[in-house]
């Protein structure tokens, strides 16, 4: 059986013990609006006590997973609020809290907090088309959603510094190398192996799933609660910058920006 709720950008719909949410603005990479992060986190949690969710799933439509945050609702003059971090936020802690696996299905761009999510995730599978990107550093940012956490918790320090300040591209095969995803696999076998393996996750012990994720959050990602309050003060911080100004206007007007550190 199967049901479904379609928001004008995103769709939440539940096939069996799998729920999929799939962000739906193809044109735009599916750069996420606040609709879009709120609706996802409150599907999530809402996943969290229904007995019918086994696991959950998510993708994006068209040619992206996501290009992250949309851009084009910034306002460079004007501060970006609080409310806009918490959210973002809302969606990190609801992906670690739902005690059902969690799969990111990437293909093609998964770049600021796109990342973000897919790197919350209990597993991500990325196609050969995918590639990974803390851009937030090209527009005058630190990273957000977790990463300063998430990323150093995979990779180390080291690459998570390279990462976080060089702002540089990884390639499916490169971060499942690395150890920052779980699987890659190539365009032509990414539905079926999506599809293999959220019937084994559908099928398997999900109590045991439960306990495994709690676990695992408690020695591998005891920092990701400290990272996201540091992340939020450093990023309203940073929001009111010159060099996150410049940074929209250059992304917007398809130049280099021009950062003076300050």
């Amino acid at each position: 059986m199967s049901t479904s709720a379609t928001p004008r950008e995103f769709s939440v719909e539940r096939d069996g013990g799998v729920l999929r949410i799939s962000w739906d603005r193809p044109d735009a990479l599916n750069a996420l609006t606040g609709e879009m992060v709120l609706g996802t986190a409150a599907a999530i949690e809402a996943a969290a006590d229904d007995p019918a969710v086994r696991v959950v799933v998510v993708a994006g439509r068209g040619p992206a997973f996501s290009a992250g945050a949309d851009l084009e609702e910034v306002n460079p003059d004007q501060p970006i609020g609080e409310a806009t971090l918490d959210a973002a936020n809302r969606l990190i802690r609801a992906i670690r809290a739902v005690p059902k696996p969690v799969v990111a299905a990437v293909h093609g761009p998964a770049a600021g907090f796109g990342a973000s999510i897919a790197l919350s995730a209990d597993i991500t599978l990325a196609a050969s088309s995918a590639y990974f990107l803390l851009a937030f550093a090209h527009v005058g940012l630190m990273p957000d959603g977790g990463s300063t956490a998430l990323v150093p918790a995979s990779v180390g320090r080291a690459r998570a510094t390279r990462l976080a300040m060089l702002g540089e591209r990884v390639d499916a095969a490169t971060a499942f190398d690395w150890g920052l995803i779980t699987k890659a696999t190539s365009d032509e076998d990414f539905p079926a192996e999506l599809a293999n393996l959220t019937a084994k996750l559908e099928a398997g012990p999900t109590a045991a799933y439960a306990r495994i994720k709690q676990a695992l959050d408690t020695t591998a990602l005891s920092a990701l609660e400290p990272a996201l309050e540091v992340e939020k003060e450093g990023q309203l911080a940073l929001f009111e910058s010159h060099d996150f100004a410049e940074g929209t206007r250059a992304f917007r007007e398809k130049r280099k920006p021009r950062f003076v550190g300050a």
